[in-house]
């Protein structure tokens, strides 16, 4: 069995293990992606978990990961330790000065929907050198380049960029099983995450509720890409919308990352996996929240052929949002969901191109 991490505890540590308890009939699934590297027996267990979450709720819990306390620690401390340093200091790596929409978004400033979210963030990405787009290149390739750090906290860049590269390991390898579960060749998609994949990282923090009393800490959306896996702290808040329009509570799970997959895995397999809408509602008074959503995507110019697999024909269809259109060249739909979500980075930015 690997080793497990904990939730972010108020210290940035953790020595809890995973629940060993089956989760009731009004609880998310817990998955064991150890089971992968058990006997066969293990491995179609695993497949018929993955396979029933993935096509239900579309939400599940994720232990048996491989990432250590250890490495949850340096991340916690470090992320602590940013929404710790005076605004001032934030806001020297303001996302305002990032045509790339890297850095800190004060809380309020990003929507959903078009409501205000009350959470401040970091965002933060693969490092890379900025990609500017040429003459014909389509504008998603701004989303591409550097990261903006803090000088007062060389750990953190430590501490997220080795973050990026082990969650996006493991959610190569939940991908690779999720495709299998379902009868798909594991490897269908691996070409469109060749070179640079998309890979993000938002470390937020849900300071309270708003001022004028508003929950919303984010508000009901889906993902965008393919996988997301979500570190959250103890204090919980998180919401996954139930086929009746009612939302699920998703408490902390000792040892677990919470997994949901995004809208382009939908589209690509007709609505046979499932996107779900989720959201966070703020802590109550001046109780703070913190989590590290990761968002595991294929490379921005990757186009999403529809996924081959024998079960298609059980495929119900994707949701279909005339609001929201869904484009199978994956970096337009993350440039959409980009210049939406913080209008004042497109207006200072890219007011020609919105």
């Amino acid at each position: 069995m690997t080793q497990q991490y904990t939730p972010i505890s108020e210290t940035g540590t953790g020595t809890g293990s995973p629940s060993a308890e089956a989760p009731s009939a009004d609880a998310l699934p817990v998955i064991d992606l150890s089971l992968a590297d058990g006997s066969p027996e293990d491995r179609r267990r695993l497949h018929d978990e993955l396979r029933a979450a993935a096509t239900g709720v579309g939400f599940f819990q994720l232990v048996g990961h491989g990432v250590t306390p250890e490495e949850t620690a340096a991340l916690a401390r470090a992320m602590r330790a940013f929404f710790a340093l005076p605004e001032a200091d934030r806001l020297a790596v303001s996302n305002l000065n990032s045509p790339h929409y890297r850095g800190y978004t004060r809380t309020g400033d990003e929507r959903t929907g078009g409501s205000q979210d009350w959470r401040d963030q970091l965002d933060i990405g693969a490092e890379l050198p900025p990609h500017v787009p040429g003459s014909g290149e389509p504008p998603y390739w701004w989303l591409e380049g550097p990261n903006q750090w803090p000088e007062a906290l060389p750990e953190l860049r430590t501490a997220a960029l080795g973050w990026i590269d082990h969650l996006g390991a493991v959610a190569r390898r939940l991908l690779h099983e999720l495709l299998a579960a379902i009868g798909a060749r594991p490897d269908f998609y691996d070409e469109a995450f060749a070179g640079h994949p998309h890979l993000r990282l938002k470390l937020v923090r849900y300071p309270g509720t708003a001022p004028d009393g508003a929950g919303q800490g984010v508000g009901a959306h889906k993902d965008y890409g393919f996988i997301t896996l979500l570190l959250q702290d103890t204090v919980g808040g998180l919401q996954v919308e139930r086929a009746d329009g009612t939302f699920l509570e998703v408490p902390p799970l000792d040892g677990a990352f919470v997994v949901n997959l995004g809208e382009l895995l939908e589209v690509a397999t007709d609505g046979y996996l499932k996107a779900t809408n989720h959201r966070v509602v703020s802590p109550v008074g001046a109780r703070e929240r913190f989590s590290v959503p990761f968002f595991y995507n294929p490379r921005l110019d990757a186009h999403i052929e529809p996924l081959d697999f024998p079960l298609a024909h059980h495929a119900p269809g994707a949701t279909a949002d005339p609001a929201n259109p869904l484009f199978a060249d994956f970096g337009l739909n993350e440039w959409k969901g980009y210049t939406r979500a913080h209008p004042e980075v497109t207006r200072r930015h890219h007011a020609a191109l919105a």
